[in-house]
């Protein structure tokens, strides 16, 4: 993996309006599962539009080390030879994961429900993510697992043939567990039920069902119930991967922030549980108009025009956290700079991401002049009011190999009036190989 070598620092400094029109890749979370539901569905699914970031280039790796042939072509569009469920094979090597929680995590809920046994490696910042919260579950159902002290990475685990259909009520909302139960039971006799007391992203059950997977969504007094009946057989299906509404929050919010901006971010997946922050910004006082919007597999996508604007502080409901939980370390870049201040609460799931993020941005933010209060769940900003924020002078921010605190202080850096320098942009290339060329590619249009 890239941020693996030698670190790459770079000061981003104030520039030109942003305007013109981009296109960010593919979204991240739908790359993944076509990857991983193309490799369980006999025959053959096509994709384009898939992000080539590292993670997903981990997933594509995993599946044809468990038996999937995954071919680009010159066009870029991938096509994935499926072995169905049930069919993955034991793979000779560990499973290397680099930076990807997603992968990981995902590809435990596959491996749970078939005789195999792999073992999963990561990258220094992934292998002090805790995977307990799957393990939980996936040990119900019958995998066994012997891991690094505190559940971590290294980690291997024999899975469960015929795996244990449970009932699982999700302690945290996290749509990577549901994703991992609900993988795991793909391949389980019986009814797999997962219990979602707080919606988080449902790329899974969405794309799940395009599939051909037997799965139903229930709401009962607020709570999902999502019911997926095992031994399934997926079938095929062409996938038009949408831009990933978390690549474009970058864009958007220096776009809100630099004055004269006026961007059009092209083809945006805008699914509910995913697109608060835009709801956001809008509170805020941001001018983020959807153009063209319209449906492609299953998934809302639309053009967005953003324009720059003078915001306001909010407080955050930290209902719509995990419908923008990757998206806060931006948001509080535009929370530094608006006028008055912002509240941010309930967010603890961001202390367990690909660093502290609380922690991080606020020392980040707090380098480059801003005014922060870090509380346990979440952070307060007292805003400039517009104002740039000052940048960072001898100092460089400290990434902690965080493809989005490093993105985020680049927008700081574009809203400041020194620059903001951070200390390694290698990890961006884990979700966004091609960030710096479009920022260059909009700042010069």
């Amino acid at each position: 993996m890239s941020h693996a070598n030698t670190p790459t620092p770079r000061r981003f400094l104030p520039g030109a309006p942003l305007t013109g029109r981009i296109a960010v890749p593919g979204d991240k979370s739908i790359s993944h599962r076509s990857l991983m539901f193309g490799a369980l569905a006999v025959g053959r699914t096509t994709a384009k539009g898939l992000l080539e970031g590292e993670d997903v280039m981990a997933t594509a790796g995993a599946l044809r080390a468990m038996g999937a042939t995954i071919v680009r072509s010159d066009d870029g569009t991938w096509t994935i030879d499926g072995v169905g469920v049930g069919g993955l094979l034991q793979p000779e090597t560990a499973l290397e994961m680099g930076n990807s929680g997603t992968s990981t995590r995902l590809l435990m809920g596959l491996v749970a429900s078939h005789g195999i046994t792999a073992t999963f490696t990561g990258d220094a910042s992934l292998s002090k993510r805790p995977m307990g919260r799957v393990i939980e579950p996936l040990s119900l159902m019958g995998a066994d697992f012997t891991s690094s002290p505190g559940g971590r990475l290294p980690l291997t685990m024999r899975g469960a043939h015929p795996a244990v259909a449970i009932e699982y009520r999700l302690p945290v909302a996290s749509a990577q567990v549901k994703s991992a139960v609900l993988l795991a039971g793909l391949n389980t006799p019986g009814v797999t039920r997962v219990i979602e007391p707080v919606a988080t992203r449902d790329h899974t059950e969405r794309m799940l069902t395009g599939f051909g997977a037997e799965l139903t969504v229930e709401e009962v007094d607020g709570t999902r119930i999502i019911d997926i009946r095992g031994e399934a057989e997926l079938k095929p299906q062409d996938i038009i991967v949408p831009g990933d509404p978390s690549s474009a929050a970058f864009f958007v919010v220096a776009a809100l922030l630099v004055p004269g901006s006026d961007l059009v971010v092209a083809n945006v997946g805008l699914n509910p549980t995913r697109a608060a922050l835009f709801d956001v910004l809008r509170a805020m006082g941001g001018s983020i108009e959807e153009l063209d919007r319209r449906d492609v597999g299953g998934e809302p996508v639309a053009d967005l025009r953003v324009r720059h604007s003078d915001l306001s502080g909010i407080e955050v409901d930290p209902a719509v956290a995990p419908s923008m939980i990757d998206e806060f370390p931006v948001l509080f870049v535009a929370a530094s700079l608006a006028k008055g201040r912002t509240v941010t609460t309930g967010l603890d799931e961001l202390r367990v991401k690909e660093s502290d993020r609380l922690t991080a941005m606020a020392e980040a933010l707090t380098l480059a002049g801003a005014k922060i209060e870090e509380r346990e769940d979440g952070l307060v900003i007292e805003g400039t009011g517009g104002e740039p924020l000052p940048g960072t002078s001898g100092d460089r921010v400290t990434t902690h190999l965080d493809h989005r605190i490093a993105m985020s202080m680049a927008v700081a850096g574009l809203a400041s009036r020194d620059g903001v320098e951070i200390d390694d942009t290698s990890p961006i290339a884990t979700s966004f190989p091609t960030f710096e060329a479009l920022l260059a590619q909009a700042s010069a249009a």
